[in-house]
C-alpha cells in the first residue's frame, strides 16, 4: 500500500467534485481564489484572446471566439471526469492494486482502465477487484461517475435556456436601437415612432439586467457565449441601456426619470458585480466615449423631437458624473471579453442586421 497516494487521491476527488459543485449547482458568487475552473478558464482564455487579437476584425476573428465558450464548457466537463478517473485509479494503486487483469496484465494502467470503464459504467468485467475494499471502491466510483454525469450533464439545458432568453431581448434591441446599439438611436426612435412609453421599455431591461447578473453569476461561463451577430453583444446591450438612463437622468425631462433610475440600478450592480467575479480592476476607457464633439452630434441627432433636451452645465456635469460610475466597469469587462463597446450615436450609414440587403 501506499498512504500517500491514497491521501492525494482522496483529496483530488473531494477538490475536483467540489469544483463542479460550485461551478454548475451552486447559485452564488464563489470568492474563494484557488479555483480549478477559475485556473482552467484563465489558462485556455489568455492565449486564445491573445491569438484573436492578432486576426483582423471581421467575421474569422468573430468565429474563433464564438467556438470558446462551448467548447471551454465541454472540455471542462471532460477535465473533470478525466480527472476523477485518474484519481480512483491513484486510489486503487495507493490500496495495492487488488485487481485481476487478462493475461496477467499489471502496473498502473491497469488501474487507469479499471477506474475508466468503472466510472463510465461500462461494466465490461475484463478487469475483477479481488478484495472486499476494492469492490467497494468500484462500487463507489460507478456511483460518482453515475450521479456526475447526470448531474452536470443535467444542468448543461439550462446554461442553453438562460443563453437564449439573453439573446432574444440583445435580438429584439437591434430593431430599436440599431447594429450596433446606440443611445441616441434608442431614444430617437422611441420618441418619433409615437413617443412610445419609455418607462415600459426599461422596465423590461430593468428585468433583463436583473436575469443577466443572475443567469451570469450563477454560471460565469456564460460570459463568454456571444451573439449571433457580430455587432451585437451582451455587453454592448447592457452599456446601451446604462447610457440611456444616465441620458434620461441626467439631460431629459421625462417622466421616465424614475424608472430610469431604477434600471440604472440594476444595470450597473449587474456590471459591477460581473467585474468582481472575474476580478477585473475598474478601468475608464483610454480615449473618451463622448468628448464635446460627440456631445455635440448626439444633441443635433436627437433634435426636432418632442423631448426637452437640458444643456445647461449641471446637467451636462450630471451626465458626466453618471457615467463615470459604469464606463469603468464596462471597459474592463469589454477589453476582458474583446467585445466592443457602442458608440452613443450611430455611424452614418450605419445598417441593421434585420434591414434587408440591397
Amino acid at each position: 500500500m501506499h498512504a500517500w497516494g491514497v491521501v492525494a487521491a482522496g483529496l483530488l476527488i473531494l477538490v475536483i467534485l467540489w469544483d463542479a459543485f460550485q461551478t454548475m449547482v451552486l447559485s452564488r458568487r464563489v470568492s474563494r481564489k484557488l479555483r480549478p475552473t477559475r485556473i482552467f478558464y484563465r489558462t485556455l482564455w489568455t492565449p486564445w484572446r491573445a491569438t484573436a487579437r492578432r486576426l483582423p476584425h471581421g467575421n474569422r476573428r468573430e468565429n474563433l471566439l464564438m467556438i470558446f465558450g462551448p467548447l471551454s464548457t465541454i472540455l471542462l466537463i471532460g477535465l473533470w471526469a478525466l480527472g476523477l478517473i485518474a484519481s480512483f485509479a491513484l486510489l486503487h494503486w495507493g490500496l495495492g492494486s487488488a485487481l485481476i487483469a487478462p493475461r496477467g496484465d499489471s502496473g498502473f494502467g491497469v488501474d487507469v482502465y479499471m477506474s475508466g470503464t468503472t466510472f463510465f459504467t461500462l461494466g465490461l468485467g475484463d478487469v475483477t477487484p479481488v478484495t472486499a475494499l476494492a469492490r467497494a471502491l468500484t462500487v463507489f466510483e460507478a456511483g460518482i461517475g453515475f450521479a456526475f454525469l447526470a448531474l452536470v450533464i443535467g444542468y448543461v439545458p439550462l446554461i442553453s435556456q438562460a443563453y437564449s432568453r439573453r439573446e432574444v431581448s440583445i435580438s429584439m434591441l437591434d430593431a430599436r436601437a440599431g447594429s450596433p446599439p446606440t443611445a441616441a438611436q434608442l431614444l430617437r426612435r422611441n420618441f418619433r415612432d409615437g413617443n412610445e412609453d419609455l418607462r415600459e421599455l426599461l422596465r423590461d431591461w430593468e428585468r433583463w439586467s436583473a436575469e443577466l447578473l443572475e443567469s451570469h453569476v450563477s454560471f460565469p461561463l456564460l460570459s463568454y457565449f456571444r451573439s449571433q451577430h457580430d455587432n451585437q453583444s451582451w455587453v454592448a446591450a447592457l452599456t446601451t441601456i446604462l447610457d440611456v438612463c444616465a441620458l434620461v437622468i441626467a439631460r431629459i425631462d421625462d417622466r421616465a426619470v424614475p424608472t430610469a433610475r431604477l434600471t440604472f440600478a440594476m444595470a450597473r450592480h449587474a456590471v459591477v458585480d460581473l467585474c468582481a467575479v472575474f476580478r477585473l480592476a475598474p478601468a475608464p476607457p483610454a480615449v473618451d466615449r463622448l468628448p464635446p464633439s460627440e456631445e455635440a452630434r448626439l444633441e443635433a441627432f436627437l433634435g426636432g423631437l418632442e423631448v426637452r433636451f437640458h444643456a445647461d452645465p449641471a446637467s451636462v456635469g450630471k451626465l458626466r458624473a453618471l457615467r463615470g460610475t459604469y464606463e469603468p466597469y464596462v471597459h474592463a469587462l469589454s477589453s476582458f471579453l474583446i467585445m466592443p463597446l457602442p458608440e452613443w450615436v450611430p455611424r452614418e450609414g450605419a445598417m441593421d442586421t434585420w434591414h434587408p440587403m440591397m
